[in-house]
């Protein structure tokens, strides 16, 4: 996230579980309750990921309280990751608006995100494909970035 001009690494976690009631319960703590909701409408319309029988949780940890459209991505794959139960690498980290529709939208501060990632130790970065437009490549050539379009693909790049 991005906190004036200075980028912050968030971590998501994401759980989805079995419902013990009739209908699922959704909470989410350091991040705003509609939006995931609609994340989770957009993953099961779009996606095919399906939450509609499952309780879902999101929490940011550290108490941060996070409102900006580039942790959508991060948010969807914390929930899908649990959903499949199959674990993000430990070496990538994800950014990037959800579209309703289900495609990336590219989002601002490209360069500063996937720098301060870098520099913190991650290696690979999925991001929107239309931002690697504005990345100057060489620069980052210690980091894999991998561009993707739509949120199916986002998280089959994340556990590859």
């Amino acid at each position: 996230v991005m906190e004036g001009t200075r980028p912050l690494l968030a971590e998501i976690q994401g759980l989805a579980t079995t419902s013990g009631f009739g209908t699922p319960r959704r909470m989410s703590t350091g991040f705003d309750y509609s939006r995931m909701a609609l994340i989770l409408a957009v993953l099961e319309k779009r996606a095919g990921f399906y939450f509609s029988n499952l309780d879902a949780y999101l929490n940011v940890v550290g108490g941060l309280r996070i409102d900006e459209p580039a942790v959508d991505l991060a948010v969807a794959m914390a929930l899908v990751s649990s959903l499949k139960d199959t674990p993000i690498r430990d070496d990538t980290v994800v950014f990037g608006e959800i579209g309703l529709a289900g495609e990336l939208r590219s989002v601002s501060h490209i360069e500063s995100r996937v720098s301060e990632a870098y520099r913190l130790g991650f290696t690979r970065c999925v991001l929107p494909y239309h931002s690697m437009k504005s990345i100057d490549l060489k620069r980052f050539s210690g980091v894999e970035l991998i561009g993707v379009h739509n949120v199916r693909e986002a998280f089959d790049a994340c556990v590859q």
